[in-house]
């Protein structure tokens, strides 16, 4: 079982930054891989983000390579998402991912308001 917390949303105006953060507990976090995903008004929820175990793997989707970053301290059992050159398509609820066993874990979310 596998608990996940998000905070760091907020209302940020373009070109601002945020950095996500993702509180994990239960199983050994940092035995199983982690990700971001968000979903914006009236659409359906994507991949942003994910990283591996160790931190050495990452990965972004192109629509925000660049300006975000995914990160991860096991010894503080939380991944990070950091958030730079804001854009108001970035508005969404972002949720923190835990793929384990064959199960996805889910946070609740935090929102991301980017205005123009």
């Amino acid at each position: 079982q596998v608990q996940l917390v998000e905070s760091g949303g907020g209302l940020v105006q373009a070109g601002d930054s945020l950095r996500l953060s993702c509180a994990a507990s239960g199983r050994s976090f940092s035995s199983y891989d982690m990700g971001w995903f968000r979903q914006a008004p009236g659409k359906e929820r994507e991949f942003v983000a994910g990283i591996s175990w160790s931190g050495g793997r990452t990965y972004v989707v192109d629509s925000v390579k660049g300006r975000f970053t995914i990160s991860r301290d096991n010894a503080k059992n939380t991944v990070y998402l950091q958030m730079n050159s804001l854009k108001p398509e970035d508005t969404a609820v972002y949720y923190c991912w835990a793929p384990l066993y064959g199960l996805n874990y889910w946070g609740k979310g935090t929102l991301v308001t980017v205005s123009s």
